[in-house]
């Protein structure tokens, strides 16, 4: 069993909301999006222009005993949400299939003029602009290397013992697991 909190983290276009949504859906448990609680009108980030209200917005969101979260903001789960954490949930994908998962979301979404967090729609041409500061796939080709060293070292931080990680590192692996946590749940009803 992975416990009644649980985290799920990643790299853009890792699949974190979609797994963590479906995890939640299996433990009966919300489902919090940490992007939704970040995000505002324009792409105006609260974890940049106002993070006490972030993290306000994390705390109301997981102050019940169950809950799966799905979203990185590292800084922000280390200090909220990890202290409590049953589970984290690393899904630790490829750089390419990112760099294509991604392209292809973006593209879908720009195209359709889905709205992104309620409020926000994605711009596929900024994206691509590499050189921009809010270039996403700048981010995710860039923060891969990095991303993948930090968690690396938190795994053997003894201050996180009390948390099970579980690395995932290809899209068999995420379906496997996803099947194993709805098998127990289901043969716990």
């Amino acid at each position: 069993m992975i416990g009644d909190r649980v985290q799920v983290m990643g790299n853009s276009g890792s699949g974190k909301s979609t797994l963590a949504a479906r995890l939640a859906e299996a433990l009966d448990a919300p489902f919090v999006e940490l992007d939704a609680l970040n995000w505002l009108p324009g792409w105006v980030g609260l974890n940049q222009t106002d993070p006490d209200r972030f993290e306000r917005r994390i705390l109301e969101a997981t102050r019940g005993e169950r809950w799966v979260a799905a979203g990185s903001y590292e800084k922000f789960s280390r200090r909220i949400l990890w202290p409590r954490l049953d589970t984290l949930v690393w899904l630790d994908l490829p750089l390419p299939l990112l760099v294509s998962r991604f392209l292809r979301r973006s593209w879908r979404r720009s195209r359709s003029g889905e709205l992104v967090w309620g409020t926000n729609r994605e711009q596929f041409r900024r994206h691509l602009l590499v050189w921009r500061h809010d270039s996403l796939l700048a981010w995710i080709i860039t923060q891969h290397r990095r991303k993948r060293r930090n968690m690396l070292a938190r795994m053997s931080d003894p201050r996180w013992a009390h948390i099970r990680f579980v690395r995932l590192t290809s899209p068999r692996e995420v379906e496997a697991f996803a099947a194993s946590v709805f098998s127990v749940w289901s043969d716990q009803m």
